[in-house]
């Protein structure tokens, strides 16, 4: 096992009107920017029970947010925050708008120009303290560090990473799920999954007990994501999808171990060039991923394929080969699309794609640095 440095201090609030509770992990003084999305929250009851917790505080909203959260978007909340002199950042809704807040948190403080902090990693002195309400179980932001943003401006989408924007806490209630479209609740079980893939799916690093929390919590999204979908209002599968997808990401699998994360970078460029939804990428790509570089996955694929897939007797190449289909099977069972073709993705993207890569200089992707812009170009043709 690598060594690491591990830690998580953020709090989680889970279950049942949780939501009543924040208002006791806000500081009492603070001026709060409430953000949201599309507006959902208004009519499934979470922005009256959030007004409802903040009565006792000052605050003000931002709505707008969109699904990948786009940079110009964002820069109009950090203008806001600083005209109102707020001081906690709230999110309520999905991955895009915590993502997005986290970047607000990031760039309300920052001198120079914002867009560094993704584009050239430019470190972070100091962020805006926020917490959030989680309404879509999916990416794990609620629980870690990370950020996704898009520039609509220039077609890109770029991560930054940091824990000055770790939220205080977070507010995880299985109910506020219950209303959300199956395309997104589809959505959510593959990028969990996925999520879980690019830290699990590497090669062994005799790490044991992540390598079974990992498969666990495979295993659960397998059982309880067609269940939540076939019983929207089923609360403890929901409530099981929600915390498998936060312990997905926030960072207890990957502590120790070697980690891909190839299938996000490509997904994010197709999703920046096309718009088309994360997961859906995600499913795209990673068979196909898998496919390439099963030589160099090998252990773990049958250890996969043993342990999740139960696939216990037969040649091995065949047994990987059957693993990988039953992955690509889950996703279609799912209603997600592998293939590329059906979102109207072409050649064309391909070559852009890998010339962007090179351009960037990621020569060298995955756990062992060997996947090159050329080999993403042959995953991306295999996905058509």
């Amino acid at each position: 096992m690598n060594n690491f440095r591990f830690s998580n201090p953020v709090t989680i609030l889970f279950g049942k009107g949780q939501i009543a509770n924040l208002t006791a992990m806000i500081p009492a003084e603070a001026k709060v920017l409430m953000t949201y999305g599309g507006g959902s929250i208004k009519t499934n009851g979470v922005y009256e029970q959030v007004k409802a917790a903040l009565a006792n505080h000052k605050f003000v909203e931002f709505g707008g947010i969109e699904p990948n959260p786009h940079y110009e978007t964002l820069m109009k909340a950090v203008e806001l925050v600083r005209a109102e002199k707020c001081d906690f950042l709230l999110a309520v809704g999905g991955g895009s708008v915590l993502d997005g807040t986290k970047f607000i948190a990031a760039a309300v403080p920052f001198v120079g120009e914002p867009w560094d902090i993704l584009a050239k990693n430019a470190p972070l002195q100091t962020a805006l303290p926020l917490g959030t309400v989680l309404t879509l179980p999916a990416t794990g932001s609620e629980m870690n560090g990370n950020s996704v943003i898009s520039r609509a401006e220039t077609c890109e989408k770029l991560f930054f990473g940091s824990e000055k924007v770790l939220p205080r806490f977070s507010v995880l209630d299985p109910e506020t799920t219950f209303s959300l479209p199956p395309r997104q609740i589809s959505n959510g079980i593959v990028d969990a999954f996925v999520h879980v893939m690019e830290q699990y799916l590497t090669y062994p690093a005799a790490a044991p007990l992540q390598d079974r929390m990992a498969e666990a919590v495979l295993k659960t999204l397998i059982e309880e994501g067609p269940r939540t979908l076939a019983n929207p209002k089923d609360y403890n599968a929901r409530a099981n999808l929600m915390w498998c997808a936060t312990i997905a990401l926030n960072d207890s699998l990957s502590v120790g171990v070697p980690q891909d994360w190839s299938t996000h970078m490509i997904g994010h460029e197709l999703t920046a060039l096309h718009n088309i939804d994360h997961a859906q990428t995600l499913a795209a790509v990673l068979p196909n991923l898998l496919t390439k570089k099963r030589e160099g996955k090998r252990e773990k694929l049958l250890q996969y394929a043993k342990r999740v897939w139960h696939l216990t007797s037969g040649p091995d190449e065949e047994r990987i080969t059957t693993a990988i289909a039953k992955t690509r099977a889950f996703f279609e069972s799912l209603g997600v699309s592998t293939h590329l073709a059906t979102y109207s993705v072409g050649p064309e993207t391909i070559t852009t794609i890998a010339a962007r890569f090179q351009q960037r200089g990621w020569l060298g992707l995955g756990e062992r640095g060997d996947t090159t812009p050329e080999e993403v170009s042959e995953i991306l043709t295999m996905s058509l």
